[in-house]
């Protein structure tokens, strides 16, 4: 059995390797928010119409917003996925180490 210096040192690799998933995943997210954020002076209706005395349409604006984050975020969907459930496994291994050695933090 390791000793408890070898297991701080483990639990902390491992609290480091969940920390880099989750930068990973944040990371996804901050690309997506950059992508929607250059998509949406595209999103706005045409001023045109709403000369010719037709206002636009309440929820166009919103529905075509939704429709390219959905197409965005799928592009990415099964990286998400994949460091997701990579997350979930390394919480699962740090509450393991930390309830047999007892560790607290």
């Amino acid at each position: 059995m390791r000793s408890a210096p070898d297991g701080r040192a483990l639990l902390w690799r491992m609290e480091e390797a969940r920390r880099q998933t989750q930068h990973q995943l944040d990371l996804i997210d901050r690309q997506i928010i950059r992508r929607m954020t250059a998509v949406i002076p595209h999103l706005q209706p045409r001023r045109n119409a709403y000369r010719r005395g037709k206002p636009p349409e309440a929820g166009a604006f919103l529905a075509r917003y939704r429709a390219n984050l959905a197409a965005i975020t799928a592009e990415r969907q099964q990286e998400i996925d994949a460091l997701s459930r990579k997350l979930v496994r390394q919480d699962r291994a740090i509450a393991h180490m930390r309830e047999r050695h007892g560790a607290s933090s």
